[in-house]
């Protein structure tokens, strides 16, 4: 990926004097209003429209002579839900102590005594109900939408260079020398504040989508945080201090200028480009609506403008480069064939996977599929901005800022999806996933909470709720294959903590599972539920991650990890195809992983009830690893056999005499309860004898659990074996030496002898009704497998 630089070679911002001299004043701001149309100000007085389509570039308005530009921001496009095809007003801030609502004809609305010198910096924000301005007075302000003066924030003892707002519009960041501060709105608030650069801190910005800041500084360095202020990345020393940065509006990339300098990075902070054009200083960076374009505001007076090209997709044998503005490169690296890719207009976004490139521009969207690149699905966008495409198996989804739309490959619109307060324009590939069957959204507003959606009819899954987390969540993904029923979303959370948990949400709260712990980055495999992530200083792979939900001490002999520090500080999964990961390092160059291919195979035969291709399998890899998996899997399908033999395989011996104590059970009623019980399933277990009328054997389970206040429940409430439950009960007290204290058992056991020979009569008899029961039903092969 890189820049391709353009400008005029005579600068439009040029002041004229009597005797026809002419002298070429510094550009001080610049702000797109759509992805093609860019206002420019500067030191001539001058606010320069610019028509990138005809390359036209026309005079909007001359301000008075005492007006010296710094900073301009547009209102923002979306208001209260209705979003506006562009920018309207802007504001401009001035040397004068002033800023200056103006209208996009280029009529100043209303001028505002603000600040004590000059007002360094202005700021919307993002739903445009407030102005915060910094000034050489070291104060910040909250101002109204009309201009009225709401409250004064903090009072600095130093000029205040840069300001932002949080992405919730709830916090404010402004510079202080060399500090940086996160300051809420709210008065008694926790004020964050730490020391983030050596020099003075010249420009800062806060991107709502990633969350992530970026500074700038005199000591030559532009430094990446998160909004904990904590360094994520730190650049090495340029040559002159760097004097603007900006993020791009999907937070995947970020742009920095210095002295001759305009530099593309990643989000991580590596560099993907360098380009040193004449320009002078570049005091103010700005990125279209779109993502795809730079302008930048140069000290010699010229507007340079910047296209990123060069991007590259790849998928198995398939490699795709944005050669152009509307052309892509195909390459199949088997056969070296290629194929050019025309496009009517330039191209926004696209992602390549499962078999199929999609491709937006500013008016249509383009389905490919890698088997003909000749015969694209074309159909046309309702809003030609589109900030991140996910794909599927069967499905696409596109988000842009009127909203969500999950598309079928063939172009036909499944499903729009929405939620209240949703906002389209902080989504991300961290923050939504998609599967064949599901669509998981983070909330931006509760980030304790994930939305989830069927797919094909858009409505919320099961009985509606969301599933809520205790803690704020970062990143999201659900697995790709298996059933609906099975399917399972992981998530990390702002503790780093990695968990589990079904997508089923039918009254019955699911269990959140933790599975690692100082995670950053997931992926799970596009061909089988298997998971990998970076946890601390570690690769790890959760071969089968459903074993928590099986045989949780089976979990660790299911993993695979490796030492991941040669990948460096804060690498990141790209993607994870077939049995290759793909890492990211600090540094922008990838590593590939590759993983044994038969955890893999191991899942294709178990989805298609191979079981005994399953063991063969084992046998011939003979790895303790394998056979874990092959143990939890057989579990969760309830094939005792194949778990019976891969039990003894990792020697687990007394799981394998429980399994036989399993196989001697009369009813297949009870063979199922146990089954469950094994898996730790003890509310099922017990529901399951008790709709098939077993009730002693459902107050034997809970007397073995000791679970003795359920036991005595059953016992009371179905009018049967009270004297059984407190007989066990007297029993355990006396081997523990206790007495009892509960007053629920002090009050049945009254005038109440326990009578072991009447018990085990009663046990007896209660074991004998369940043969014969069984005998009675048909010898039909139940669904569970509990026979050699």
């Amino acid at each position: 990926m890189r820049l391709k630089t353009s400008h005029l070679k005579e600068p439009k911002h040029i002041l004229y004097f009597l005797n026809s001299i002419t002298h070429k004043e510094l550009v001080s701001c610049v702000g797109w209003t759509t992805a093609d149309e860019l206002y420019s100000c500067s030191d001539d007085h001058h606010i320069m429209k610019w028509n990138l389509l005809t390359s036209e570039t026309t005079q909007v308005v001359k301000l008075p002579d005492d007006i010296y530009p710094i900073d301009l921001h547009w209102f923002p496009k979306n208001i209260g839900g209705k979003k506006q095809s562009q920018a309207e007003s802007f504001v401009l801030t001035s040397s004068d102590g002033k800023f200056h609502l103006i209208s996009k004809i280029g009529r100043v609305e209303k001028s505002v005594e603000a600040h004590c010198g000059a007002v360094l910096a202005g700021r919307w924000n993002y739903e445009g109900t407030a102005l915060v301005t910094v000034g050489e007075d070291g104060q910040i302000k909250i101002w109204s939408k009309s201009g009225m003066l709401r409250s004064t924030l903090a009072q600095q003892g130093t000029p205040v260079y840069s300001v932002a707002w949080g992405p919730d519009s709830e916090k404010v960041l402004y510079t202080s020398g060399k500090q940086l501060i996160i300051k809420p709105l709210q008065p008694n608030a926790k004020v964050l504040q730490w020391k983030a650069h050596d020099g003075v801190i010249l420009k800062l910005d806060w991107n709502s989508v990633n969350d992530l800041i970026l500074s700038a500084g005199e000591d030559c360095k532009y430094k990446v945080w998160d909004s904990y202020g904590r360094l994520l990345y730190s650049s090495q020393p340029h040559d002159y201090p760097i004097t603007s940065v900006a993020w791009g509006p999907d937070g995947e990339l970020f742009a920095v200028g210095s002295f001759h300098t305009l530099r593309l990075c990643d989000k991580t902070g590596w560099s993907y480009a360098l380009e040193k054009p004449n320009t002078g200083s570049i005091f103010n960076i700005a990125w279209s609506t779109d993502g795809t374009q730079i302008a930048g505001a140069c000290g010699n007076g010229h507007v340079i403008f910047a296209h990123v090209v060069e991007q590259r997709w790849e998928w198995k044998n398939f490699e795709i480069t944005l050669t152009k503005r509307r052309t892509m490169e195909v390459r199949n690296v088997i056969n070296d064939a290629v194929d050019l890719l025309e496009f009517r207009d330039r191209v926004i976004k696209a992602s390549l996977n499962y078999g199929h490139l999609v491709v937006s521009t500013s008016l249509q969207c383009y389905v490919f599929s890698t088997k003909n690149w000749n015969t694209p699905l074309i159909f046309d966008l309702k809003e030609g901005t589109v900030s991140l495409i996910l794909q599927a198996e069967r499905h696409f989804l596109l988000i842009d800022g009127g909203g969500i739309y999950l598309y079928s490959y063939e172009g036909r619109l499944i499903s729009s999806p929405k939620f209240s307060g949703m906002r389209t324009d902080v989504l991300n590939a961290q923050t939504v996933s998609l599967s064949n069957d599901i669509l998981a959204i983070k909330d931006k507003a509760d980030e304790k909470v994930i939305y989830l959606f069927e797919a094909l009819s858009g409505k919320p899954l099961g009985d509606g709720k969301p599933l809520t987390h205790k803690t704020e969540i970062t990143e999201i993904a659900l697995d790709q294959k298996g059933l609906t029923n099975e399917r399972k979303i992981v998530f990390i959370d702002k503790n780093r903590d990695l968990y589990i948990t079904s997508v089923k949400r039918f009254g019955k709260e699911q269990k959140i599972i933790k599975i690692g712990t100082m995670a950053h980055t997931l992926a799970w495999n596009d061909t089988s539920n298997i998971l990998c992530g970076l946890q601390d200083t570690r690769f790890t792979v959760w071969y089968y991650p459903n074993t928590v939900y099986v045989d949780k001490d089976l979990l660790p002999k299911t993993l695979y990890e490796k030492d991941a520090s040669e990948f460096s500080k804060n690498p990141q999964i790209v993607r994870f195809v077939g049995n290759q990961a793909t890492i990211r390092r600090a540094d922008g160059s990838l590593i590939h992983l590759n993983i044994s291919p038969y955890p893999a195979i191991l899942h294709e035969y178990v989805s298609s009830s191979k079981w005994e291709d399953a063991v063969r399998l084992c046998r011939f890899v003979k790895d303790q690893t394998m056979w874990a998996c092959l143990a939890a899997m057989a579990v969760a399908n309830k094939d005792m056999t194949t778990a019976e033999i891969a039990y003894a395989s990792i020697g687990d011996i007394d799981k394998v005499q429980y399994i036989n104590s399993i196989k001697e059970l009369p009813s297949k009623e009870s063979r199922m309860a146990h089954i469950l019980l094994f898996s730790g399933n003890i509310q099922d277990a017990e529901m399951l004898l008790l709709q098939a009328g077993l009730i002693y054997q459902a107050i034997q389970v809970n007397i073995n659990l000791y679970n003795w206040d359920r036991a005595l429940e059953l016992a009371v409430k179905h009018k049967t074996h009270v004297d059984t439950v407190l007989g066990y009960r007297q029993k355990f007290l006396e081997d523990f030496g206790k007495k009892e204290t509960s007053k629920r058992f002090l009050q049945y056991a009254e005038g109440l002898d326990v009578d072991w020979d009447k018990i085990k009569a009663k046990i007896e008899m209660e074991i004998a009704k369940e043969r014969e029961r069984a005998a009675a039903t048909p010898a039909v092969r139940a669904s569970v497998t509990v026979q050699r």
